[in-house]
């Protein structure tokens, strides 16, 4: 019976120390103790028919241990209970604790996030120190079950963080580490009959730790399932199922090796019997394989079809067949049967680019990281199905586990719903230094000392042995940012060798030989770009992690997939990343809110704050508005403007193996708005092909003030399990001529009336009257006596920082903006009359920055105000950028119905606008707010032509742009975004909605960035750099029931 028993005595002899003098979780050569090979994780059941239904609750091999066990925690290996594993040992006074769990999760010690350093100190590989190591230990009982009596009996822990020892009645079975796959043991010799005991020591830090240095909370204890199998005295001990295309990918080509183990000491002959089983339960192949095992032996067979007019597996089409491998005696009686399903596809790199099942594909992928929002790493199958329908619908086909073998559930969902799956090693060591990151002394980095190299390998061996069968597994990753010593020259070529199915990603290698895709992490644009114009490479450039969704991020994504869509090679990549790691807790007063790093009480232990925080999605899945711009960006049906004056459209079908004939598609064409005109379009479009189609335009005069857009929308045709029917797969708009919504259009209005009260300038007309105070700011202004801003507009220069803004420290560079709205003198005050309208001209300086502000109000007989704006600062290298050019005021509560004309509905910035149309959206000001977990600048609406915002009553104030405005109207001011030049630690709680409405009318705001969130800066054509700058827009009273007061309508 093979075991992995590995010893420390090598590396002990080479200290000079006895074995005693080392610990086991201080011993990089200790991986194991006892520990069962890696292998496929299946269930045996006792016939076919159990078997096709595959329900391991309904095995009666099987017996789940998941539930309460007793637990005591102690902060150091020296106070842990040394004999409790002893039968006679007493827990009653013992925790009970749930398992799987994380035991910080569950009142034990403390969770600590941190990125890339450890979070425990000195760090000294292997040595762990020992006054800061808690120890979790884990007692229960179980009922042998009968039908177990004469058969093998071994336990499997999931996953266990971060090293362990087992204990059966007493006995002392092994030890593991590695805290991502499985650790089984065969415990046969050590149960009885009736009530046993088992126990476990686990270790939060190990030398093991030192592997798993992930961007992630770090958290310890049984996280994943925990259950005892039996097995027949011969069994099935492993089985790899090799299920590929022949070279026109057409017919599968399948293979099944199978390991048979016998533990009696006679002889047993057995047949193997494969059965492969399609859709509809009709069996499509069958082979049978007798085989002789000799006493106390192993052997393995092999069994080989093929079906012709396979269907295949792809993420767009995961056709699953289910293989039955069933095991006979002599006379033919079951002896065990089990089950897997196989998925027919093939993987391959061919012309610089890869390929699944012939057709190269474009990686739209995420990094996921297993986070539950309350259970942390214990993750529940109903958060892994929200994962995958949330993926679905926003048009995301792949996923790299980030950095580590996720749970097995994860795979048959990703088999069973079709994503393609990077399966990463569960290797990290980047706080010892990792390529392409500066220097770092290799003489102490685990990737480059030999002693090491069993770590490292026994990580990778692991996640294959266990993930070899599911379809979905198509790239094999040997770690992230752990250095690329020999270690993993010599993993690769096993790997390489070990499957010659799958390709390997290693972005620790650069461009050397140990990478079969070149997979950087945030590269620069401009390399990007260069590699995609150069001819002479044989890999295909796919980013491992890029647009870093940090908080209010994700900015020039379509600027990113231009380049990829340049060039065939260049073939996408995995957004870091998928969830914001927060975790759900509470403050004094029972409010709720995200927890990140520094959190917990945690100031002792080195923390990266909200770095944690980098997800498309939050903790609990609710979408960020940066997901809108990635599905749009992802979307598979690709619209261009061939001949826009006469309706023709080029159509682009980007899916690998659908054809647009499953989708319906709709278009619009609007007027200011409002649809004029809407139809259907068949479409019929084979993948990787485009058509023209053409769409009856009709008279669409060009008038002043007036603009027309063509909107088109695919949706499913028929619903499936994850994405509804009516979903919208793809959208697309374009605008039809020149558009002249902003082209001046003449108003009769009468002249108001003029008068001044000491330094006061009054402006009356009918039923309103503005006073514009000494200061030059509207101080009143009132429609029929009701008032319709309660303060001024002001300049505003200031956003509340985003994350990337302090990763590339806008927060101090520009911090001379922060306050120049209000540190500034009137240099004058003009009045005069300009036909209709009454001109107040008013120049400040802005003291801050030594610059003039010119404003300019323009009143006319009907109540509205035109503002015009101009501050001129073109050449100024002394000045930083600027965060926004606009001005802000603030409105009673009351006017909190918020409609406008621009892009919508959900939040959008310059250089993140891409995926939103230009449209007539409503809402409440409160659901203008998208609560980021750490706060920071949200909500903003750009190309806006005009907007309301009205009382219950339906009166307000209606805006309109003299050009496209960038918006915010929100319950809070900017500074409560605002923690200041430092982040500090502060969360969705901090934030009250005041009895206001905050309203900025901008220009323009500078992008929000996201190529990365530690120094890169918004491309340089979202930002606000030292220019000269102008803008203007119209205020007005508006009733809405009347459609027009002043210019209203």
């Amino acid at each position: 019976m093979k075991k992995l028993i590995t010893i420390g005595g090598l590396l002990m002899a080479s200290l000079g120390v006895s074995a005693q003098q080392i610990n086991d979780w201080e011993n990089p050569k200790m991986i194991a103790q006892n520990k069962e090979e890696a292998r496929a994780t299946f269930t045996l059941y006792n016939s076919e028919t159990e078997a096709l239904t595959n329900n391991k609750e309904n095995s009666d091999n099987t017996l789940s241990l998941n539930g309460t066990w007793k637990f005591n925690w102690v902060i150091k290996p020296a106070d842990r209970p040394k004999d409790f594993f002893k039968t006679d040992y007493n827990t009653s006074s013992w925790n009970d604790i749930e398992v799987p769990s994380n035991w910080e999760l569950q009142g034990f010690g403390t969770p600590i996030y941190t990125n890339v350093e450890y979070p425990f100190t000195p760090v000294d590989p292997p040595n762990i120190p020992h006054d800061d190591n808690p120890v979790g230990s884990y007692k229960r009982t179980f009922n042998l079950p009968v039908n177990f009596e004469g058969k093998q009996v071994f336990v499997h822990f999931a996953g266990v963080r971060s090293a362990m020892y087992l204990w059966v009645n007493g006995a002392k079975v092994g030890y593991s580490q590695g805290s991502k796959t499985p650790a089984e043991f065969d415990i046969t010799s050590f149960v009885k009959e009736g009530e046993n005991q088992i126990a476990v020591e686990v270790y939060r830090w190990s030398d093991g730790s030192y592997l798993e240095d992930q961007d992630m909370w770090r958290l310890s204890g049984i996280d994943r399932e925990v259950y005892l199998y039996a097995t027949p005295t011969s069994y099935v001990k492993d089985f790899e199922v090799t299920s590929i295309l022949d070279k026109s990918y057409k017919h599968g080509m399948f293979s099944l090796e199978v390991d048979i183990e016998n533990t009696t000491k006679e002889s047993v002959t057995n047949t193997i019997e494969a059965v492969l089983y399609d859709k509809n339960l009709r069996k499509v192949l069958t082979k049978k394989s007798k085989i002789l095992l000799p006493a106390i032996s192993s052997k393995t067979t092999k069994l080989s079809g093929k079906l012709t007019n396979v269907n295949r597996w792809s993420a767009e089409d995961p056709y699953l067949y289910t293989l039955v491998l069933t095991q006979k005696d002599r006379k033919g009686k079951v002896v065990s049967s089990t089950s897997s399903k196989v998925g027919f596809r093939t993987v391959e790199i061919k012309n610089a680019q890869l390929h699944v099942n012939g057709m190269p594909v474009l990686v739209k992928g995420v990094n996921l990281h297993e986070h539950h929002p309350t259970r942390g790493h214990a993750n529940t199958e109903e958060m892994m199905l929200k994962d995958i329908e949330t993926m679905k619908r926003n048009n995301i086909n792949a996923v790299r586990l980030s950095h580590y073998p996720n749970d097995t559930r994860w795979y048959e969902l990703a088999d069973e719903y079709g994503l393609y799956l990077v399966d990463e090693a569960n290797i990290e060591s980047h706080g010892l230094g990792a390529e392409h990151q500066g220097t770092f002394d290799t003489l102490r980095h685990t990737a480059y000392n030999p002693d090491w190299y069993d770590a490292h390998f026994d990580r990778v061996k692991s996640m294959v042995e266990r993930d070899k069968n599911h379809p979905s597994v198509i790239i094999w990753s040997m770690g992230n940012e752990c250095g690329n010593g020999e270690t993993f020259f010599k993993i690769y070529d096993w790997l390489k060798e070990r499957d010659k199915t799958r390709p390997v990603q290693f972005e620790q290698a650069g461009e050397l030989r140990n990478t079969d895709i070149v997979c950087p992490m945030y590269p620069w644009v401009a390399d990007m770009k260069k590699y995609a114009e150069a001819t002479d490479k044989t890999r295909p450039f796919i980013m491992c992690e890029y647009s870093h969704a940090m908080g209010n991020s994700n900015g020039n994504f379509k600027d990113l997939w231009d380049i990829v869509r340049s060039k065939p090679h260049m073939q996408g990549g995995f957004i870091w990343d998928w969830v914001d790691q927060g975790i759900q807790t509470h403050d004094e007063n029972g409010n709720m809110y995200w927890a990140y790093g520094g959190d917990f009480n945690s100031y002792m232990y080195p923390n990266q704050e909200n770095f944690c925080l980098n997800g498309l999605v939050d903790p609990d899945r609710k979408p960020h508005p940066g997901l809108y711009e990635v599905k749009y960006v992802h979307q598979n049906v690709q619209f261009k403007a061939k001949d826009l004056a006469n309706g023709i459209i080029t159509v682009t079908n980007e899916f690998d193996f659908t054809n647009l004939s499953n989708y319906h598609m709709r278009y619009e064409i609007l007027k200011n708005g409002k649809v004029i005109k809407s139809a259907s379009h068949p479409l019929n479009i084979e993948p990787h092909q485009s058509k023209d189609i053409f769409v009856q335009l009709q008279e669409m005069p060009q008038e002043n003030g007036v603009e027309y857009f063509l909107n088109f929308n695919v949706i499913t045709k028929e619903a499936t399990r994850m994405i509804p029917k009516g979903h919208s797969i793809a959208h697309e708009q374009f605008m039809l001529g020149e558009g002249k919504f902003f082209a001046k259009k003449e108003e009769k209005t009468t002249l108001p009336k003029v008068q001044k009260e000491g330094d006061w300038i009054g402006v009356n007309g009918k039923d309103f009257q503005v006073w514009i105070s000494k200061w030059g700011e509207i101080a009143e202004w009132t429609f029929k006596g009701q008032k319709i801003i309660n303060e001024a507009p002001k300049p505003s220069f200031w956003r509340a920082p985003v994350d990337n803004d302090f990763g590339n420290h806008m927060q101090k560079e520009s911090n001379v903006w922060r306050m120049a709205h209000r540190n500034k003198s009137v240099k004058s005050i003009d009045v005069k009359e300009d036909g209709n309208s009454v001109l107040v001209d008013v120049v400040y300086h802005l003291k801050n920055v030594d610059a003039d502000y010119h404003l300019t109000y323009a009143i006319n007989g009907e109540g509205a105000i035109s503002v015009s704006v101009e501050m001129d600062i073109e050449g100024r290298k002394d000045l930083p950028e600027l965060p926004r050019f606009g001005m802000n005021m603030i409105l009673s509560n009351e006017y909190d119905q918020f409609t406008y004309y621009g892009r919508g509905p959900v939040e959008n910035y310059q250089d993140r606008n891409n995926a939103t149309l230009v449209g007539i959206y409503e809402s409440t000001v409160a659901e203008q707010y998208h609560a980021y977990l750490r706060p920071q600048e949200n909500g903003n609406k750009t190309d806006v032509r005009w907007l309301t915002l009205l009382n219950d009553k339906g009166f307000g104030l209606r805006v309109i742009g003299q050009q496209p405005l960038s918006v915010t109207a929100l319950h809070n001011r900017i500074s409560d975004f605002d923690p200041g030049e430092e982040k500090k630690q502060r969360h969705i709680n901090d934030i009250y909605q005041r009895n206001l409405v905050s309203l900025n009318i901008d220009l323009k705001q500078r992008g929000v960035g996201g190529d990365n969130s530690w120094g890169y800066l918004p491309h340089d054509e979202y930002r606000l750099m030292p220019a000269k700058y102008s803008y203007g827009f119209t205020m007005m009273p508006y009733q809405k029931e009347a459609q027009k007061v002043g210019l209203g309508k």
